[in-house]
């Protein structure tokens, strides 16, 4: 967590990943660079730059799309979701370099404005084969620069969590858009199986694992507990939570998170105020529930950040029989203390 806005905030472990995505992408580059020499040397130096760098952002793009079902699945790929957005802004500038190119390459030797032209240039709009596919790379690009441009805190605590998560979900639209870009190009200059069968690939590899994902969440909210005659809901047994770690339960349409902590147990809402991260999947730190995506804290017992923070989320009323958890159902107001409940 951080109470002041900086350009650059770099920890031990960020500084890691950025050196590994830097060093991929740059060898990357090379091995792109050899062995298109190697293979298709009449091939212009601006074209192996576009083709190197057009390529290298939709492999990183992929990445980015299956990092968030990978933890859904399994916990140990977090820090990669921990340092995704540094590899968002490394993929939008791989992506500039292949558009700035493009647009070099293609639209400016002409009397019109290279925008204008990449508008123009082919006006076949009504084909599906010949459709001016570069306009969709335009598009998806102004998309990518949108994301990258305001990845920062600064605009998440402005914008507001739900804003900024809703218009970084843009990403899919720009995945979709790259997709048709990619192929209409592939059938209309160079039909490259090779290329084809990696898109398609790629593609079932982003849908199965976010189906996978989805089934394994589904499971969660599709649970039914049992009311007692008071109205609390029975959840688990107090020995199926771990020390320091949660289980999660939907209650009311709303995902919660029952914590265990010196053998006393506590119920926030499971959704961090940050960017919607899941606190069940999170342990406690010197006494703090902690956001396993970014590592916002809040106190079991009120939901409250620890000052000087000031972020709050919903708690819960608990209540312990025959070594059964039960939950109030209706949530407290955020921020509320909640005296946690002996196992």
């Amino acid at each position: 967590m951080g109470l002041d806005y900086k350009f650059v905030l770099w920890n031990k472990h960020k500084k890691t990943y950025d050196k590994f995505i830097a060093l991929g992408m740059v060898l990357y580059l090379i091995l792109f660079f050899v062995l298109t020499l190697v293979t298709n040397a009449e091939l212009t130096v601006e074209t192996i730059i576009i083709r190197a760098f057009g390529s290298l952002a939709i492999i990183v793009l992929h990445i980015i799309l299956i990092i968030g079902p990978l933890t859904r699945l399994n916990p140990k790929y977090l820090p990669i979701l921990y340092n995704r957005r540094h590899l968002g802004v490394s993929m939008f500038l791989a992506a500039l370099v292949h558009g700035l190119f493009s647009i070099i390459n293609f639209h400016t030797l002409g009397d019109k404005n290279p925008i204008v032209s990449i508008f123009t240039s082919n006006m076949d709009y009504g084909s599906l084969h010949n459709f001016p596919f570069q306009v969709l790379g335009f598009f998806a690009l102004l998309i990518l620069f949108v994301m990258a441009s305001t990845s920062h805190d600064f605009f998440l605590k402005n914008l507001s969590p739900k804003i900024w998560k809703q218009l970084h979900m843009l990403v899919y639209l720009a995945y979709a858009l790259v997709i048709l870009h990619v192929f209409l190009g592939a059938f209309q200059q160079e039909t490259s199986l090779f290329t084809i069968g990696i898109l398609i690939l790629g593609f079932l590899m982003i849908s199965g694992l976010h189906v996978i994902a989805a089934f394994k969440e589904g499971k969660i909210d599709s649970a039914k507990g049992e009311l007692d005659s008071n109205g609390w809901l029975k959840v688990c047994y107090t020995d199926e939570i771990e020390e320091s770690r949660a289980k999660i339960f939907t209650v009311k349409n709303e995902r919660v998170a029952i914590f265990k902590n010196e053998d006393k147990l506590s119920a926030i809402h499971n959704v961090c105020k940050h960017q919607g991260g899941p606190l069940g999947e999170g342990k406690i730190v010197d006494g703090c529930i902690t956001c396993p995506w970014h590592g916002y804290q809040y106190l079991p017992h009120n939901g409250q950040s620890p000052p000087p923070f000031t972020e709050k989320v919903n708690t819960y009323e608990l209540k312990v029989l025959e070594g059964i958890v039960y939950i109030n159902p209706d949530a407290m107001a955020e921020g509320t203390e909640v005296a946690p409940i002996v196992c």
